[in-house]
């Protein structure tokens, strides 16, 4: 059987050895937008507040860098889990959360420890929930709470997990904007470290439903926290605690994502939908949690 929950629950939990340094976080930075032209940012490429994110003596880390920290080996740990064999082609990110301890360095050296904490059965599908907590010398620095999406692995007789959802607020978005997404996006993020093919082949992409590669939930995941700092956190990334999602449908490179905020005090709650396809839902279910 491809999912042994109990195996994979069980299981002692894995340490890998990241590191990072300044290339790292600007060529995430660069995968998930930075130095693009925004509604708010004509002449982003020597913005004052966009070099931070592009310029080394300059630079600050967006939370939403753990996702990709050491090369993205918080999914991979996921797959490679013991209990755990499943055909890339069926996997999908359901949701994440990162939760940040202190500011995430420019360089680091740290140490991850993974484990599986449940193994959900939808029924037509499994959803593997890895956390990865990422400590350096100094003590702790992010936790990550991954849910992994494979479809046709359910009906095995386990637990469905939780299914409550995030109501919208009954009154209109404080903040709206726009960002496009670039026809190479996905291939320049897939750099950091996420190689599934289904953000690069089309021939892979077909065989998991879709006619063309679609974009990085992740990356979808980067660009929304990135407009959420420019706008509401004064580009202060420092200002982030956690920040929590649930993919709700796919991105296709060349699309505009519609972003939509409502501010709350301490948090800031968000949608994000495809402005080119009749509001096609992207993001639910999420939050971004602040000083």
């Amino acid at each position: 059987m491809p999912i042994d929950a109990a195996k994979a629950t069980s299981a002692e939990p894995r340490t890998t050895e990241l590191a990072w340094d300044h290339k790292d976080v600007q060529l995430y930075h660069l995968g998930i937008g930075a130095g693009a032209a925004t509604p708010e940012k004509t002449h982003p490429a020597t913005d004052p507040d966009e070099l931070r994110y592009t310029l080394e003596s300059a630079l600050h880390v967006l939370p939403s860098f753990a996702t990709v920290a050491g090369g993205g080996m918080a999914l991979a740990g996921g797959l490679s889990a013991p209990g755990i064999d499943v055909d890339l082609a069926a996997v999908l990110h359901g949701g994440q959360t990162v939760t940040v301890h202190r500011p995430l360095p420019v360089r680091g050296r740290a140490t991850q420890t993974s484990s599986v904490p449940a193994v959900h059965d939808k029924g037509k599908a499994a959803v593997i929930v890895l956390r990865s907590e990422v400590a350096d010398d100094d003590g702790p620095l992010w936790t990550c709470d991954t849910q992994i999406f494979v479809r046709g692995e359910g009906g095995f007789g386990g637990d469905r997990g939780p299914s409550a959802r995030l109501e919208l607020p009954d009154r209109a978005p404080d903040l709206t904007t726009e960002r496009d997404i670039r026809a190479d996006q996905a291939l320049l993020y897939r750099l950091s470290g996420d190689w599934n093919p289904l953000h690069a082949d089309p021939e892979f992409a077909k065989l998991a439903g879709f006619d063309r590669p679609i974009l990085h939930g992740l990356c979808t995941y980067g660009v929304t926290l990135k407009a959420v700092v420019d706008t509401v956190l004064g580009g202060d990334v420092a200002r982030v605690r956690s920040y929590t999602t649930r993919f709700a449908g796919v991105v296709f490179p060349g699309e505009t994502l519609r972003i939509r905020q409502w501010q709350e005090p301490g948090r800031v709650q968000v949608s994000v939908t495809a402005a080119d396809r009749d509001e096609a839902p992207v993001l639910a279910d999420t939050v971004v949690e602040h000083s």
